[in-house]
């Protein structure tokens, strides 16, 4: 469904502020953002915040870094304002309160005094009689007698809405038309006991007063829709609500075992994924991937040109599988697209202490730009540069013993010692006279370069793989280079 031109596109990402940020969410904010950004409307960041329990200050401050992070902008919300003011929930009381009541006196709602003990034995009868189990509308149409009996007995009541008995239909923007049956959508509550308003009133309130035209969200609230689609009608009645918004519900992302990806997934929270040195880019662009693509043949986009592209309706209904791989593959190409300036800034956390293993007066700067360009056609995630880079900083190198023992076979002693003379004599201003050094003593032992090759690179980085070893022989230095390979051959006799 595209907006027509110049219309007022209002969206907004609402994320309660309990526990770290997910991929999940993080791909809901995405779609949030890219349909405003493209439609060049608003997006109306709120924070929904009314369960003190678990709602926290410190979740609240990683949601604003995260958004920062990720370089979702927002037009409405914490730290911009906006005339539709205060953004978090908790600050918003006042405003449920008096729509609640307005919702009682119009017969909109009611009252319902049921204990819990009730409601469980009657769904229980319900079941046992094959009907649907939700709330039986027992205290719709109390008589005042009935009330004060309620009331006599100290019963504190809760308030639901009142589900008119009719189908209700609406076109899902990824979905298409869904209609839900009067009996599956039972009354449901609005307001607790304790008089503390729900979820399911202060959401569709908020997006009334605050004009939100499309409401993209996850699928898990796909069953909720018609209750608020009534109640927003409830309240367009009452002159709270302009219009019923169009909704569009993302699909699951899935993790381990095709099971929905859930907060307590280790590969969920987003933090784990800005540790590990994750682009914003390359995590953005792989989230993307997870219900909608550019284009049949092209994984690999900026930010914007997904939003010049990104149109809601072509969001699969299916669910998508998180592939740790792929988003890796993914974000290790966004790598190789930044110019080399900017990656070498990139990888600054990992290359100072607490992270890198090396003191900070052994770090050189001219080491690092001379390697930096080669390192990053190597890194899938921007974590992988300490180790790619410690042998440059480190007194000695740190020996993986299976690389060791890969590498150092039969006669690794022989060839080490030819390569070290061989070495001594080349020019070390120049990669390609250290290759030909290497090259020549694994030829005077009946050894192709890559066999040859493999000892001199443990020896030096203590490592089989790594940066391009003739490159890294140059920058680490003659004398240092020679002084492991002595090393090496020490070990390899004792």
């Amino acid at each position: 469904m595209a907006s027509a031109p110049g219309s007022p596109v209002r969206v907004r990402f609402c994320p309660s502020p309990t526990g770290n940020p997910h991929v999940g969410l993080v791909r809901t904010a995405l779609f949030n953002w890219a349909f405003a950004r493209h439609h060049q409307g608003t997006l109306v960041f709120r924070i929904e915040d009314t369960d003190a329990a678990r709602d926290s200050e410190e979740s609240y401050t990683q949601l604003l870094d995260a958004m920062r992070w990720l370089g979702f902008d927002w037009d409405e919300g914490p730290e911009v304002g906006g005339p539709h003011a205060p953004y978090r929930q908790s600050q918003r009381m006042d405003i449920y309160k008096d729509v609640a009541e307005k919702l009682l006196a119009a017969g909109h709602a009611y009252r319902c005094y049921c204990s819990q003990e009730e409601l469980d034995s009657r769904r229980e009868a319900a079941r046992a009689a094959g009907r649907p189990s939700g709330y039986d509308g027992h205290c719709r149409d109390l008589s005042d007698a009935e009330v004060e009996a309620y009331m006599a007995e100290g019963r504190a009541p809760i308030v639901r809405f009142r589900m008119p008995d009719e189908a209700i239909t609406f076109t899902d923007l990824v979905r298409g038309e869904i209609t839900y049956l009067p009996e599956n959508v039972p009354d449901y509550g609005i307001v607790r006991a304790n008089g503390a308003p729900l979820y399911t009133l202060v959401n569709p309130v908020d997006d009334a007063l605050m004009e939100i035209t499309h409401v993209l969200r996850g699928e898990d609230l796909l069953s909720s829709t018609p209750r608020q689609i009534a109640l927003y009608k409830a309240l367009t009645e009452l002159g709270i609500a302009k219009e019923i918004p169009t909704f569009g519900h993302l699909p699951y992302v899935m993790g381990e075992g095709n099971k929905k990806l859930s907060k307590r997934d280790p590969q969920s929270s987003l933090n784990l994924y800005r540790e590990r040195g994750f682009l914003p880019e390359g995590l953005l662009n792989y989230l993307s991937l997870l219900g909608w693509s550019l284009s049949a043949d092209q994984d690999i986009f900026t930010i914007d040109e997904m939003v010049a592209a990104f149109d809601v309706s072509d969001v699969q209904p299916n669910p998508a599988r998180f592939d740790l791989k792929k988003c890796e593959a993914i974000n290790g190409d966004h790598i190789r697209l930044l110019p080399v300036k900017d990656f070498t800034e990139r990888c600054r956390p990992w290359l100072k202490a607490p992270v890198a293993p090396w003191a900070p007066e052994d770090f050189d700067e001219a080491k690092w730009q001379a390697v930096a360009p080669h390192a990053q056609t190597r890194l899938k995630v921007l974590s992988e540069i300490t180790d790619n880079v410690d042998f440059l900083f480190l007194p000695e190198p740190v020996l993986d013993e299976a690389s060791w023992a890969k590498a150092m076979k039969e006669g690794s002693d022989a060839l080490l010692a030819t390569a070290r003379e061989k070495l001594d004599a080349a020019d070390w201003t120049s990669p390609e006279s250290l290759k030909e050094a290497v090259l020549a003593a694994g030829e005077a032992h009946g050894l192709k370069l890559g066999k040859a090759q493999a000892p001199v690179r443990v020896a030096v980085t203590g490592r089989t793989v790594g940066l391009p070893l003739f490159e890294s022989l140059e920058v680490l230095g003659k004398e240092k280079a020679l002084a492991r390979i002595d090393a090496a051959l020490a070990r390899l006799a004792a």
